[in-house]
């Protein structure tokens, strides 16, 4: 999809200024922009998708994530998008460090970049799931959020305390995340002495829709889901986890990548845009995040393997 330079440069200040206030304001979250197919306002959702990542920059791996979830979620409270509520996907940045300079691509233009692919991701789905006509309304809808807390359980609550969405507990938040966050996010040393038992009023409303990451470092699928099935069967009970989370749904394994399709990392992205390559970047990002990468030169002459 082509992208309106002008409008995208005009995004670009309106997202600086718009971090600058978020900054300096007492807000944990907030967002910032909404996109539809539809010029209607968006009912509340029943089912909130959250990705949240670092977004440097966005890359198809996050357009796979959240298509996915969108279209193939058997387990959302809205069961089809003929749903009056529909579903919702949040686009999430975490700025807890907005006081040091981002690289190597600053906040506000990794804003600029997920707004592109927002519009990607609407525009690529199915007529059923974003109707053309203003009768029907464009059921599905894009955000974009930031928020200052760098912990999971922190961000989901302030998400639901912020009554964006409606009155806490009225929507199911479903947290899109790799294997390697999985892990991170049952890991006791992040909780103190109430172990993983903190987790539980989370699992009570809200699922993980976890990715495999198969590669050398997280071991093989079945490794991954040995790891599953070992919490689900209560292996871990006594650092506070329950095997109902796995049991009962909320924890679940999704694929990540169709067999044939090469793994995307943010790292490898950024050496490719910073080589200038095109034609390579754009089978890492969509042509419309290649375009403005390339427009800005975000990642030319920087240290590209790093990517806070």
């Amino acid at each position: 999809m082509s992208i309106d330079m002008e409008a995208m440069l005009n995004h670009l200040k309106n997202y600086t200024s718009l971090l600058k206030s978020f900054a300096s304001s007492p807000s944990k979250f907030q967002i910032l922009h909404s996109l539809s197919a539809s010029s209607k306002p968006l009912p509340p959702p029943k089912t909130l998708y959250i990705l949240d990542s670092s977004f440097n920059p966005p890359t198809l791996a996050h357009l796979r994530i959240a298509t996915s979830a969108l279209l193939q979620d058997s387990r959302s409270r809205s069961s089809s998008f003929a749903s009056p509520t529909g579903k919702r996907l949040l686009l999430l940045l975490a700025t807890q460090n907005a006081d040091k300079a981002p690289k190597p691509a600053g906040f506000e233009q990794r804003l600029c970049m997920i707004h592109i692919l927002a519009q990607d991701l609407i525009a690529s789905l199915p007529s059923e799931a974003n109707p053309q006509s203003e009768e029907e309304g464009g059921l599905v809808g894009v955000d974009i959020g930031v928020i200052k807390l760098p912990y999971f359980v922190d961000k989901a609550a302030a998400i639901a305390r912020s009554e964006v969405y409606g009155e806490p507990g009225e929507v199911e938040q479903v947290h899109m995340t790799g294997f390697d966050t999985l892990i991170r996010v049952l890991d006791p040393k992040y909780y103190g002495d109430k172990g993983l038992s903190v987790l539980d009023a989370f699992f009570e409303r809200n699922r993980l829709r976890v990715t495999y990451r198969t590669d050398d470092e997280w071991g093989s699928r079945d490794e991954q889901d040995g790891y599953l099935a070992a919490l689900g069967r209560g292996e871990r009970g006594i650092e506070g986890a329950k095997g109902e989370w796995v049991r009962d749904g909320r924890i679940e394994m999704v694929e990540g990548r169709r067999d044939g399709e090469q793994i995307i990392s943010s790292t490898r992205v950024r050496k490719v845009a910073g080589e200038r390559d095109r034609d390579t970047l754009e089978k890492l990002v969509t042509k419309g995040v290649a375009g403005w990468i390339l427009r800005e030169g975000l990642y030319d002459g920087e240290d590209r393997s790093k990517g806070g």
